[in-house]
């Protein structure tokens, strides 16, 4: 056993109270508790980079060795409430009591700590759910650390010493910035660890070594339900400061292509080097998606989300549109062809809804409009206000300026961002950034004319909405004035 690290007091004192209460506690049962998993990681990558202070997380992971699952679930009630998540394997849910003095006033943000006994995984069957996992409050750590993806997740940390144990040389590989598996024969069992590699490259800034490529290179993926990829898409797109490193490892673990094969017909697409000096489609993918991760700051998650699959999507209708034509590299009507695509790869990561609000709906649209702001820029003298407010019921053109922005700037080169600035100030003037514009003519508004209940009413209230997206109605009197005229009236 390694434990050639201890963290020092004053970042110790930084934890939360619960989690050394809990520690103190399984101490004084005849127990002994550790940190396990990414917040050790990320505590001890700090460390050795000289960073202040501890992760700013709210999640906490707890393995408590020598203690029964009664006795535990019987300690843990004294910190907070408790909730059993995994009976077989006794993992606990505590949610802790706020209180003077426990760093939980009204403003602080609620946490949660998973509690569990060292665990034992035995492959039963085929997929994610051929496992049978057993808790054992005996086994020895080196075991249980052997279940682990990487040796730099496989880290355990005492939260009353600061003692760091290493059972599987993830120090080294902190220190090394390298992503190595624990054992060769458990992390082949769960073939998600190949997606954990791609978004951990990412996020962690770290490299996979050859052995591990290899290995993950030789696993099956298509056991792997939509929403567990998704999940491990969504921390890459997400949560990495340049997502297209993640991408980048993906495409050398053998994910992309048996995985998104939407994604992988980009690779050696070529284009016109004029506008596109980075390269093929792949390439100019990459640079977009890290520059997307700008673009989405400040929108709420489910429209961040949003952004960042819009504009990993916004080209899926290049490979199939691409020619030389009179010498010149084009893929005329792309935005349109990277529909079909787009609802496929969406379909995989069983995306529909997040929080409540239509990813797949404004992604897909997204998709199919992304030149829109250039195009209307081409023309601008010819356009109408009415091309705003009539783009604005097919999806947020606020999320279109952030994509079409992404787009422009994810290439080499000095590239003008003014067709998607003039965009915005339009769209921003008119006051159509999230939707358009409510209508002023109502079915009730007919009734009162003295119109019957009927189709006429929806004939004349969209005419009339047309005329208001034109702005040539602007108040409720001329709403009716031209209901009128179309009624025959006077």
């Amino acid at each position: 056993m390694k434990h050639a690290l201890h963290l020092p007091e004053d970042r110790l004192a930084g934890l939360h109270p619960t989690v050394r209460g809990i520690a103190a506690a399984a101490q004084q049962a005849g127990g002994r508790a550790f940190l396990v998993g990414g917040f050790v990681r990320d505590t001890v990558r700090g460390l050795l980079a000289g960073e202040p202070g501890l992760p700013g997380t709210a999640e906490f992971d707890l393995e408590i060795y020598g203690l029964p699952p009664d006795r535990l679930a019987s300690l843990l009630r004294r910190f907070g409430s408790v909730n059993l998540v995994g009976e077989s394997f006794a993992v606990y849910k505590v949610t802790p009591r706020r209180a003077a003095g426990t760093g939980g006033g009204a403003g602080a943000e609620p946490i949660e700590i998973d509690v569990s006994l060292p665990r034992r995984d035995q492959r039963t069957g085929p997929g994610h759910r051929g496992f049978a996992v057993e808790g054992d409050p005996q086994l020895s750590i080196e075991e249980a650390a052997r279940r682990r993806d990487f040796a730099v997740n496989a880290l355990l940390l005492d939260p009353l010493t600061g003692e760091v144990l290493d059972p599987w040389g993830g120090l080294r590989d902190v220190e090394a910035r390298v992503l190595r598996a624990v054992d060769p024969g458990t992390f082949a069992e769960d073939s998600l660890r190949v997606l954990r590699g791609m978004q951990f490259a990412a996020r962690l800034g770290f490299s996979i070594d050859d052995a591990t490529v290899a290995l993950c290179r030789s696993l099956p993926l298509d056991d792997l339900p939509g929403e567990r990829i998704w999940g491990e898409m969504e921390k890459l797109l997400m949560k990495a400061e340049r997502p297209s490193v993640g991408l980048d490892w993906g495409l050398r673990l053998g994910v992309v292509e048996r995985l998104f094969p939407e994604l992988h017909a980009t690779v050696g697409t070529p284009q016109e080097k004029e506008w596109h000096p980075e390269g093929d489609v792949w390439i100019h993918t990459l640079l977009a998606i890290d520059r997307a991760r700008i673009e989405a700051q400040g929108l709420p998650y489910a429209k961040e989300a949003t952004v960042m699959l819009a504009v990993l999507c916004h080209d899926f209708g290049k490979p199939a549109t691409t020619a030389v034509v009179d010498g010149r590299i084009r893929s005329f009507e792309h935005e349109e062809a990277g529909v079909a695509p787009t609802v496929s790869f969406l379909n995989r990561l069983k995306i529909h809804t997040l929080d409540g609000y239509d990813v797949r709906e404004q992604v897909v649209a997204l998709v199919g409009a992304h030149l829109a702001p250039s195009h209307l820029f081409k023309n601008r003298d010819n356009v109408g206000d009415g091309a705003f407010r009539r783009l604005a019921r097919r999806l947020e053109p606020e999320l279109l300026y952030r994509v079409s922005r992404a787009d422009c700037l994810g290439r080499t080169g000095d590239f003008s961002t003014e067709a998607q600035e003039w965009f915005i100030a339009k769209v921003r003037a008119l006051g159509v950034e999230e939707k358009p514009p409510k209508p002023i003519l109502m079915g009730r508004h007919l009734l009162e004319m003295g119109l019957r209940p009927g189709p006429e009413i929806g004939r004349i209230t969209r005419a009339i909405y047309e005329m208001q997206l034109d702005g040539r109605v602007t108040d409720l009197d001329g709403a009716l004035a031209a209901a009128r005229e179309l009624l025959g009236g006077p």
